[in-house]
């Protein structure tokens, strides 16, 4: 056991109770608060086990060809198939590219690497263009990582840190340990825990409820999840629920870590300087980004193949997802197919709003979308269809619900409308701060004069350009 750690076993009927102990509550008003992503409501695709696309599943509404095409091209992946190929998404803006992405990453795995970036990312005065690129397809490919160790896990049912005077100040006080409870489908038991690890658990955000593990040698705290207790009745949320753990509390547990060839690529690149006041200095003036060389990553790969022969790793491909390709220029779509030729490259999704264009860092080529035909041979083409008013009011009560917002008559008719007339993503933007509005106002939920007074204060790019060419 780890000298930072002293563990006393207490049965579930003694156990104090502390001060921020609560029962599982039964609505969704405790539950522990999260960023809600743009588009955290998106499970997968939602299709059936024949591939056929439903009205609206897994958080995906409309879409329909989009979605089955996009599950063809998920069932290639999984069999092997779609190396060197890439998908192509062509649609208006806001019609659910992004989505589809992340979809097809979610149907991959729920551990697959996701790695999304903009075209126009390339142009940095840091680095290289095609090291912008490389990047991006390192950051895709996961390394799962399996390892045994000893640690405590459970749902967290008291945490109450005890301070003490601060022997090197006369005034405050500093934390001298804190009292972890934690409880297994087997028992409970309560951990005196070093001060440093209560500064884990805040930078994990753990509270009252969360499923965690502590490891016993080094103190490393992971937040598992939620514990399903505190499960709401919402059908999509953004934090993850997981069962009460079985066992012991103390235990030798399978530990499994996901790390990205990304990472690892950094944290070799990255030089240790020395800790006299020059070189910190030094490291304070030097760029944030550090250019990694491609003897670097053949070191890399040597290390993950060795870690593979054991059978102490596995690789994971991830998904690239390169929005608004067009504004890529020639040298990296030249770059772009020897990356999709690599032994490791990940599952490769591209996307964009332009039909014939030019392509850029040329004067006489144009080309399809703004993408040479060379590298418009290795993809497939899908197309996604603007949002008809139904799709509109669907979408937007998927979010309300997700930010857990309500909706007064005539509001989502309302917004449907001018999601139509303008976009999807307008009629969605108007949702907050509707509801900061409306709860200045004293209300409960949005009322119509909320979404319109919103729509007058906050144009749709039609309206403003219409207003500026007037």
């Amino acid at each position: 056991m780890s000298s930072v750690m002293k563990a006393s076993t207490s049965g579930s009927s003694s156990a104090p109770v502390a001060h921020n102990a609560m029962p599982p509550p039964s609505t969704a008003a405790a539950a522990r608060s999260s960023r809600i992503a743009p588009h955290s409501h998106i499970k997968g695709l939602g299709l059936t086990p024949e591939g056929f696309a439903s009205t609206d599943a897994a958080g995906f509404i409309g879409q329909t060809n989009a979605r089955e095409a996009c599950g063809v091209v998920v069932d290639l992946v999984k069999s092997r198939r779609f190396s060197g190929r890439a998908l192509l998404l062509v649609g208006a803006p806001g019609t659910g590219k992004t989505a589809l992405a992340l979809a097809i990453s979610q149907e991959l795995g729920v551990k697959v690497p996701f790695c999304p970036m903009v075209g126009s990312e390339v142009y940095s005065t840091e680095v290289k263009k095609t090291e912008v690129l490389a990047e991006a397809f390192r950051r895709a490919i996961g390394l799962r990582i399996k390892e045994t160790k000893e640690v405590y896990e459970g749902e967290v049912t008291e945490l109450t840190p005890t301070e003490s005077e601060n022997p090197l100040s006369g005034y405050g006080k500093t934390v001298s340990h804190v009292i972890v409870g934690l409880k297994t489908v087997k028992g409970t038991k309560q951990l005196r825990l070093d001060p440093s690890i209560y500064e884990a658990i805040l930078k994990e955000k753990i509270v009252v409820g969360d499923v965690i593990y502590i490891e016993a040698n080094t103190g490393a705290v992971k937040r598992v999840g939620r514990s399903d207790a505190y499960a709401s009745s919402y059908d999509l949320e953004s934090e993850t629920y997981v069962p009460l753990p079985k066992g012991d509390v103390h235990k030798r547990k399978e530990l499994v870590q996901d790390v990205t060839l990304g990472d690892l690529d950094a944290a070799n690149a990255r030089p240790q300087g020395g800790q006299d006041i020059m070189s910190v200095m030094g490291s304070l003036v030097k760029s944030g980004r550090t250019e990694v060389t491609d003897k670097l990553r053949r070191e890399v790969n040597k290390v993950v193949k060795s870690y593979v022969d054991q059978g102490v790793a596995e690789v994971v491909p991830g998904v690239v997802f390169i929005d608004e390709v067009h504004m890529l220029d020639i040298e990296c779509f030249t770059y772009l197919n020897a990356l999709l030729e690599s032994p490791m490259a990940p599952t490769v999704i591209f996307a964009t709003n332009r039909g014939n264009s030019l392509v850029r860092g040329t004067t006489d080529i144009v080309a399809p979308h703004g993408i040479p035909i060379d590298l418009l041979d290795r993809c497939l083409i899908v197309r996604t269809d603007r949002y008809k008013e139904a799709e509109v009011a669907k979408v937007v009560q998927l979010r309300a619900n997700v930010e857990g917002l309500k909706l007064g008559p005539g509001v989502l008719e309302h917004l449907a409308k001018r999601g139509h007339e303008s976009s999807l993503r307008y009629a969605l933007q108007l949702l907050t701060p509707a509801s900061i509005l409306s709860s200045i106002a004293g209300r409960k939920q949005i009322e119509l004069e909320d979404t319109s007074e919103m729509g007058e204060l906050f144009l749709d790019a039609k309206t403003s350009a219409e207003m500026i060419s007037s």
